[in-house]
């Protein structure tokens, strides 16, 4: 069998994952939190905000206060960087022998998807309100009278990144790295 690897059961998924740094991980999770939540809130902005240009052209009227919409999509992006914060100060250092102590393991795991929830949750989150704000530009620009009905839908739109920062502060608690000795 010249040519062939055969593997042993030090390759498997699981070791490789665990001989890398949970500091890494844990600045992954960081860095999608932060990252996948600018992602959704600007792709929720480029949504809302085209349609509202397009729609203020038959009815000026409508940009003002449909600038709420862009608003809902921004607090998407500062939902991440608050997360980004918590979970920065999550971090700790640990003596070299403790890097991969099992505590440690867990704690940068835990911040790792503490950011992969906040972030992609954020993200969906800036979809859905931009879809929505956009119908509500829309809408506003035909009838006036339907922008509060729709502006309470995109409210309920906008608590779903809520959900996702409470889910990831709740995960983030799980991040407790070993004592130092």
């Amino acid at each position: 069998m010249s040519g062939s690897v055969i593997l042993g059961p030090s390759s498997s998924w699981s070791h490789a994952l665990v001989q890398i740094s949970p500091y890494t991980f844990a600045a992954l999770g960081i860095a999608i939190s932060i990252g996948v939540s600018v992602l959704g809130a600007a792709w929720g902005i480029y949504i809302t905000g085209s349609s509202l240009i397009g729609a203020a052209i038959k009815a000026p009227r409508i940009t003002s206060k449909n600038l709420i919409s862009v608003i809902f999509c921004e607090a998407v992006a500062i939902y991440g960087v608050i997360v980004a914060i918590i979970l920065q100060t999550k971090l700790e250092s640990v003596p070299k022998t403790q890097i991969y102590a099992p505590e440690s393991l867990r704690a940068g795991y835990a911040i790792f998807a503490s950011g992969i929830i906040v972030g992609f949750a954020n993200l969906v989150c800036g979809l859905c309100v931009g879809v929505i704000g956009s119908s509500c530009a829309l809408s506003d620009a035909q009838n006036s009278n339907l922008f509060v009905k729709i502006l309470v839908i995109e409210i309920f739109g906008s608590a779903l990144g809520l959900f996702g920062v409470i889910v990831g502060i709740i995960m983030s608690a799980q991040a407790t790295w070993p004592s130092k000795i």
